[in-house]
């Protein structure tokens, strides 16, 4: 059993008959009163996110979710093929179990697909992906100004917004939990 004041990010946990997932946590220690923890938790099947307080003493049954090891192959339409890289098994699976940042992976990356009991509810991506910039407007010198960025169109088709010195062939790191740009890389 875990207690609510073991929390942590990317803990799971079993309650009512459903599988959560902690995504962010507090632990609240008024002046007067009991001690609480405040959390925004996930349901891992359904993907509804809520916001919960416990009790620290309140016990729950860990839930083991299993996290392979697979290659993102190619997608057919709504269909996206992964591969397990130790038994080349394929696996397709749903556009809607990919996430936010699946548009910024591109065929032939490591991936972790996550499952409970056997059914597949999503998908955990690499943080940070380097692509290079396929398509955007020329920077024009003397446009100098701080924080000024320009729409590009990264490798996979995504689009990024890029400071004004990033070019056509230039490689730069994105991060995927967010999609923003985060450095130019030389590669």
């Amino acid at each position: 059993m875990i207690s609510a004041g073991e929390f942590r990010n990317g803990v799971t946990f079993d309650m009512d008959g459903d599988v959560y997932q902690i995504i962010e946590f507090q632990h609240v220690k008024p002046g007067k009163g009991a001690a609480f923890v405040r959390t925004k938790i996930r349901n891992v099947i359904s993907g509804a996110v809520i916001e919960r307080t416990f009790n620290p003493t309140d016990k729950f049954p860990p839930a083991f979710v299993e996290r392979r090891e697979m290659e993102y192959l190619y997608n057919d339409g709504e269909l996206y093929y992964f591969m397990d890289t130790e038994t080349y098994e394929q696996m397709p699976l749903n556009a809607d179990m990919l996430g936010d940042g699946f548009e910024y992976i591109k065929e032939n990356t490591n991936v972790k697909v996550l499952s409970y009991k056997g059914n597949v509810f999503g998908v955990d991506l690499p943080s940070f992906v380097l692509l290079k910039i396929t398509e955007t407007e020329p920077g024009f010198r003397g446009d100098t100004a701080t924080n000024v960025t320009k729409p590009a169109t990264v490798e996979t088709g995504a689009e990024v917004k890029v400071p004004l010195f990033i070019d056509i062939g230039d490689t730069i790191k994105i991060d995927t939990r967010t999609g923003e740009y985060l450095e130019r890389v030389n590669a």
